[in-house]
């Protein structure tokens, strides 16, 4: 049996708990990183939410991307965003399917109060599913998702410890 079937397997026997009852039976995927959002996920590691803007145009663009989808500008700069927004779209996770995940678990697509057409997705943090609608707002939590595995393996390809969950705001 590999590890990832024994984690699968401690994870059904135990409801999502390690057997010795400490936490999640698995680290959290770390965030990988590519050459466009290689700065975002440094900034999100500091508690900062940016925003890409196209330095030609002046479009916002997120996620990050090389090329300004209104003007083909190669030109970027990065500025502060709001970090809120509103949920769009919504998904509970009923089945462990990461054993560093316990399920039930909500993922929110989330609206940027940024600019039109910009989406952020992430956990749904201090709140209860039930309590959702299509407009509610929220607001950008930085959520630490831990040191990287002891055994070298990776979880995401990256080093970053941070991840952007959302919760609703008033």
């Amino acid at each position: 049996m590999s590890r990832t079937q024994s984690l699968r397997q401690d994870v059904r026997e135990q409801g999502g708990r390690r057997r010795d009852g400490g936490g999640a039976a698995a680290p959290r995927p770390r965030p990988g990183a590519d050459r466009d959002s290689a700065y975002w996920w440094e900034a999100v590691a500091e508690g900062r939410f940016l925003v890409q803007y196209c330095a030609d145009c002046r479009t916002p663009r997120f996620p990050a991307r090389e090329v300004c989808a209104v003007c083909l500008s190669l030109e970027w700069e990065w500025r502060d965003g709001t970090g809120t927004g509103t949920v769009d779209g919504w998904t509970v996770t009923r089945r462990t399917f990461h054993p560093a995940f316990e399920a039930p678990y909500t993922v929110l697509r989330v609206a940027l109060d940024d600019g039109p057409a910009l989406y952020c997705w992430g956990c749904l943090v201090d709140a209860d599913p039930d309590d959702l609608y299509r407009g509610r707002p929220v607001e950008a939590v930085f959520t630490d998702v831990g040191p990287a595995p002891d055994d070298g393996a990776t979880t995401g390809g990256a080093a970053f410890a941070k991840v952007v969950d959302w919760r609703p705001r008033e």
